[in-house]
């Protein structure tokens, strides 16, 4: 099957006040369609600036990242910034919804951005919230929410979008072992039934467990790449 992700030697170093640190090292891997991936590894390892690296949010010092076959490490700020728009979902550990926008408008955020109609729109970002067991919840805005009903109102503003790849920094760092297990599942559901290639940065064993493949890093380095039944 062809990669969806593919990424070739990357590095990437920060300079500092005179210093400088190697957050990733010549690191080479490829994600397929349909994915559920995990990486994996001590704090520090460079886990977060690889999904970054992969969605375009940050730019490598070295290497190379192609998505479906077109290399976007090269492409310039507006033909990046619309890539990560139509292509990439994202999830972060701090929600990042508006806090004066219900749930269906935070999970409707991308599409509005867009340009798809308000009907339409809405019609996909209620689709993500059912999906995701807060249907109901779709007035409330997010001071009205749980921890773990806000990052799933965040997991269906990647979902409405319909991207080529959620990428999901630490998604149940925040949330209790009930709840995480929970979101955790319909995650893996999503996957499952949908499709959707989920690239996921965590620690949490319990998460690990689930995946389809876990990339473990360690000082910016690929160690193992453990590929688990389904």
């Amino acid at each position: 099957m062809d990669s969806l992700v593919r990424v070739r030697g990357l590095t990437k170093i920060y300079r500092l006040d005179g210093q400088q640190t190697t957050a990733l090292n010549d690191v080479s891997l490829d994600i397929a369609p349909g994915e559920f991936t995990a990486i994996a590894g001590p704090s520090g390892s460079g886990k977060s600036t690889l999904l970054h690296l992969i969605g375009g949010l940050d730019h490598p010092t070295a290497g190379e990242v192609w998505l479906e076959g077109e290399r976007i490490d090269r492409l310039d700020h507006n033909r990046l910034a619309e890539l990560r728009l139509r292509s990439f979902g994202f999830v972060f550990q701090a929600y990042n919804l508006i806090p004066v926008l219900s749930a269906v408008e935070n999970a409707a955020f991308v599409l509005e951005l867009r340009g798809v109609p308000r009907a339409e729109r809405e019609r996909r970002a209620r689709r993500a919230l059912a999906d995701l067991g807060i249907g109901d919840l779709w007035r409330r805005r997010p001071n009205q929410l749980s921890g773990g009903q806000q990052q799933r109102v965040a997991v269906a503003r990647a979902l409405a979008a319909e991207p080529k790849v959620i990428l999901a920094d630490e998604p149940t760092a925040n949330l209790d072992g009930t709840t995480g297990i929970a979101l955790i599942d319909e995650m893996k559901h999503l996957n499952r039934e949908h499709g959707v290639t989920f690239v996921v940065a965590t620690h949490d064993p319990r998460l690990l467990e689930r995946v389809n493949r876990i990339v473990y890093l360690e000082d910016g380095r690929i160690v193992h790449d453990e590929a688990r039944a389904p």
